[in-house]
């Protein structure tokens, strides 16, 4: 019988950087009501934040 794996599943992009951030409160807010409004986790607000900078 195989044993079953533990932990979460491998993915092709795994999210291995950690990177803490210091917010002022009105940034936090802004934050927070883009996710409330999205419906997602503050985490991927930020990453939806950094897909839409463009290098020039």
């Amino acid at each position: 019988m195989p044993q079953k794996q533990r932990g979460r599943p491998e993915t092709s992009d795994p999210k291995s950087e950690r990177v803490d951030v210091r917010l002022t409160k009105e940034e936090l807010e802004k934050l927070d009501e883009y996710c409330k409004h999205k419906g997602v986790s503050r985490p991927q607000g930020l990453r939806d934040g950094l897909k839409v900078l463009k290098i020039k």
